[in-house]
């Protein structure tokens, strides 16, 4: 019997964006992982790094140089900023792509050189990225050869405001995100920041009004408005492992109330799968999403007269990362959507 599943390589597997595309792809019916990389961890059993994994039968880590390309149809990129764009461009042309770095995802390199402080090395390859918020992008992405998956921060924040910016609904001036997350947004990398006693027992803002998804979400949030847009943008750290909820602040225009907000996200989302607006009055939280593929939104008129609240929650490692790529390769294959993303939410 012919296996005609997706044979697929993950790069960068020892970071937890790799650890959580692990977990999601065992199970996944089209598809069979037979390449994992980690450059610090060549030749070892991912269990090595991921104890959790370790009764699965997968290949050993190996170093990107050592990789065979032979007889992969797909492949993730879950390395770090800065590092993408000359391995994927060294990558054989019949590869399909998908990159969660955010090396892909500004348009303009010129804004990408001047945000992560380095010359883009691939610029051709940007011209032909797509940009991966699945529900917004889905027939360019069936389409792609290569998709930059968006930003956690971003496709939380873009996904309740790019309907009604593109609907008219909202004002593109004003917008304030007041986004928290889990600590797991900040990378596996050993970081004082990120020791349990710097982290626990409290919340801290970062990356204030320098936040490098900022450039991210102003890109996509003016195309949706057909003109610039500049929002105010604070991420903070929360002392738990996953998740993010971000409260948007925004103006309504031509006589909107926040009652047809939630009519037009609920028109925009009810037939996808992976997006649900909320009944008016209820609040999302990130344990609602936890471990799973799905993003809650909420709608409130805020106490301000011509003003609303959206809410919306996210698990970031998976609907912010690892799970919206499989989602884009589900679409970019041919496969079902859903297909490996169906678990319900980890409760509590």
């Amino acid at each position: 019997m012919t296996d005609t599943r997706l044979k697929v390589g993950i790069l960068g597997a020892s970071g937890y964006t790799g650890a959580e595309l692990v977990r999601l792809l065992v199970r996944h019916p089209g598809v069979e992982i037979a390449l994992l990389t980690a450059d610090r961890h060549g030749g070892k059993p991912l269990g090595d790094v991921f104890p959790h994994l370790a009764r699965l039968a997968l290949p050993d880590l190996s170093r990107i140089e050592e990789a065979d390309w032979d007889g992969l149809d797909f492949v993730f990129c879950a390395l770090p900023h800065a590092t993408t764009q000359q391995v994927i461009a060294g990558l054989p042309e019949r590869l399909k792509i998908c990159d969660l770095s955010a090396d892909f995802r500004l348009r303009d390199v010129g804004l990408y050189e001047e945000w992560y402080g380095g010359p883009h090395r691939a610029p051709a390859l940007q011209k032909e990225a797509v940009y991966g918020l699945t529900e917004i992008y889905r027939e360019a992405i069936a389409a792609a050869r290569l998709v930059a998956n968006p930003g956690c921060y971003t496709t939380t924040a873009e996904l309740p405001l790019v309907p009604l910016l593109a609907g008219g609904l909202i004002s593109p001036d004003g917008i304030i995100i007041d986004a928290k997350s889990g600590v797991s947004g900040a990378g596996r990398a050993e970081k004082q920041a990120n020791l349990h006693t710097e982290v626990s027992e409290g919340i801290h803002a970062y990356g204030i009004a320098k936040h490098r998804h900022a450039p991210e979400i102003e890109q996509e949030l003016a195309v949706a408005a057909g003109r610039p847009v500049t929002v105010t943008f604070t991420p903070h750290l929360m002392p738990m492992n996953r998740g993010i909820l971000a409260t948007i602040y925004v103006t309504l225009v031509g006589g909107a109330d926040a009652e047809d907000l939630r009519v037009a996200l609920a028109a925009k989302y009810d037939p996808e799968p992976f997006v649900h607006v909320l009944p008016a009055g209820t609040a999302p939280a990130t344990r609602d999403v936890r471990g799973s593929n799905h993003c809650l939104i909420g709608v409130f008129a805020d106490r301000v007269a011509g003003r609303a609240i959206l809410l919306s929650a996210t698990d970031n490692l998976v609907k912010g990362a690892s799970g919206q790529a499989i989602q884009n390769m589900n679409v970019m294959c041919g496969l079902p959507e859903t297909m490996g993303l169906e678990q319900e939410a980890l409760f509590p």
